[in-house]
């Protein structure tokens, strides 16, 4: 029996694309939506957003577009996001309290359920419903509530020791601000955030 061939990573990136335009179609009671108007709210090509879009089998009729709760939900099935999926934050500073406070998560299927500091006397950041905890209570509620996502915002000079606990307590994903390059095992997913060498990628691109 043949097998499908994997979706290629940035297939993958613009699926997230697309369900954000489809969300804020389904937000203003659009029942269809045609690939040209999807692919321009998308900022992509209307023939790339149809190849990406076999990846999930046949979901439009010529002529008449795509069923937006539809493909809303067979995007939001192929992410694994329809559901909410429970992350831990570790390193509540300043970009960490930005980070749990942030309401937009939830939007796309992720949901902060608990933060963690070395500091836990910290004060719980503004506007945030979750309990700024001790980092030795980690293990614990990790495995309490079966979570396999983590946000890591530590300084630098604590990031890898942190991702190593993260991943001997079942950690299998984890979303890095923290300004070093982690090294994992093959079977854990370990995404950078740097914002300064994305500055420097756009000063770079910006020159004349």
């Amino acid at each position: 029996m043949s097998r499908k061939p994997p979706i290629p990573r940035k297939s993958i990136y613009r699926f997230s694309l697309y369900l954000r335009c489809l969300q804020g179609l389904h937000r203003d009671n659009v029942a269809t939506v045609s690939s040209e108007t999807l692919a321009k709210a998308a900022k992509v090509n209307p023939a790339q957003l149809r190849k990406d879009l076999t990846y999930l089998g046949h979901s439009g009729r010529r002529g008449f577009g795509y069923k937006v709760i539809e493909l809303k939900d067979r995007i939001d099935s192929l992410m694994g996001t329809n559901q909410l999926t429970p992350i831990v934050l570790v390193g509540v500073g300043n970009l960490g309290a930005a980070l749990v406070s942030y309401q937009g998560f939830e939007e796309v299927g992720f949901g902060i359920v608990g933060a963690f500091d070395s500091q836990s006397e910290r004060a719980r950041p503004k506007d945030s419903p979750v309990p700024v905890h001790p980092m030795e209570d980690l293990p614990a509620f990790i495995s309490g509530h079966h979570i396999t996502l983590a946000i890591l915002a530590v300084p630098a000079n604590s990031a890898q020791s942190v991702a190593n606990q993260l991943v001997s307590y079942g950690i299998r994903g984890i979303l890095n601000f923290s300004p070093v390059l982690l090294e994992v095992p093959d079977e854990v997913l370990a995404h950078n955030v740097n914002v300064a060498i994305e500055l420097q990628n756009l000063a770079y691109f910006m020159r004349e």
